[in-house]
């Protein structure tokens, strides 16, 4: 049986708040449960969103609560050879291909064709510059894309969600691998690292399921192992939607790192706690366990 590694992977767009340290407190106590390790990874491949020493403030935060890396942390934009490496695989094997299409393409493309964008989805992309119908035709790349295979209709299920499942044709299209700037698309880096990783769960924010199918067409294609999933519940902003930096989202308070993770273990459903962090982190994955179905283990990564 393959032991268990769990993953938290933030982007350092700016210090944690309360949203993602529900995610961050979910996959350690799964990890925990499981008797596994738990990795961090810095998921800072955009590099025009990433703030200077985000990174270090946010596992300084995750310190404070915790939350350590069984492992060396990693960061994505240390590992571009192994994101290069991927995408010559599936050039050569057909499953991606050059796109010279801008936003205003796309759009113009969907317009001709009488598709409407719905507000807060991206626009399906319409596949002009798949080598069936042309291709570039002359003009300059600008990205690569993945080349979605006959059959893209996805059925995954998710440890609290249930069965899932999602046309990527019909609501995304061939998605990017890489983008314009030469930065790596997200879809393509965590499928890589998460193998590389020896990823087996996946536990993360409920915004980010529909990623998975795109992710295990990924995983299809590069013949790897498909890690399984729990999406969490969200914390919501004041406007009703996923709290976040742009709706208002405070740094967390750290000052008594326990009241923190009150509040974000009572998202996931948890007792709230007392007495000292390890008695509280130790109560948590007990009752996580619990709800597993798992013996209860020690907070204690493997050896």
């Amino acid at each position: 049986m393959t032991a268990y590694r769990g993953r938290f992977a933030p982007s350092p767009t700016g210090p944690l708040h309360a949203g993602s340290l529900v995610a961050a407190l979910a996959s350690w106590l799964d990890a925990r449960a499981h008797g596994g390790s738990w990795l961090l990874r810095i998921e800072d491949l955009d590099t025009p969103r990433c703030v200077h020493s985000a990174d270090q403030i946010i596992l300084q935060q995750l310190a404070a609560c915790g939350l350590v890396s069984d492992e060396p942390v990693v960061w994505q934009s240390q590992r571009g050879g192994l994101y290069q490496a991927a995408l010559v695989r599936l050039i050569a094997q057909g499953a991606a291909y050059p796109c010279a299409c801008s936003r205003k393409d796309i759009a113009a493309a969907l317009t001709a064709q009488g598709v409407s964008r719905e507000r807060h989805h991206a626009a399906v992309y319409p596949g002009t510059c798949r080598p069936e119908r042309g291709g570039l035709r002359g003009r300059t790349a600008h990205a690569w894309r993945f080349r979605l295979p006959v059959e893209a209709t996805v059925h995954w299920t998710d440890a609290r969600l249930d069965e899932q499942q999602q046309d990527v044709a019909a609501e995304v299209g061939d998605f990017v691998l890489q983008r314009a700037e030469g930065l790596w698309a997200y879809q393509l880096a965590v499928v890589v690292d998460d193998a590389a990783q020896g990823i087996t769960h996946v536990v993360r924010g409920e915004d980010l399921a529909d990623n998975t199918p795109r992710q295990i067409l990924l995983q299809r294609a590069l013949n790897l192992t498909t890690p399984i999933h729990h999406h969490t519940p969200l914390v919501l902003g004041a406007n009703g939607e996923k709290l976040s930096k742009q709706n208002g989202a405070q740094a967390l308070e750290l000052n008594d790192p326990l009241v923190a993770l009150n509040s974000a273990g009572a998202v996931l459903g948890l007792a709230a706690a007392t007495g000292t962090l390890p008695e509280a982190l130790a109560g948590w994955t007990a009752q996580w366990a619990s709800t597993i179905g798992a013996p209860p283990c020690s907070t204690e990564p493997l050896p």
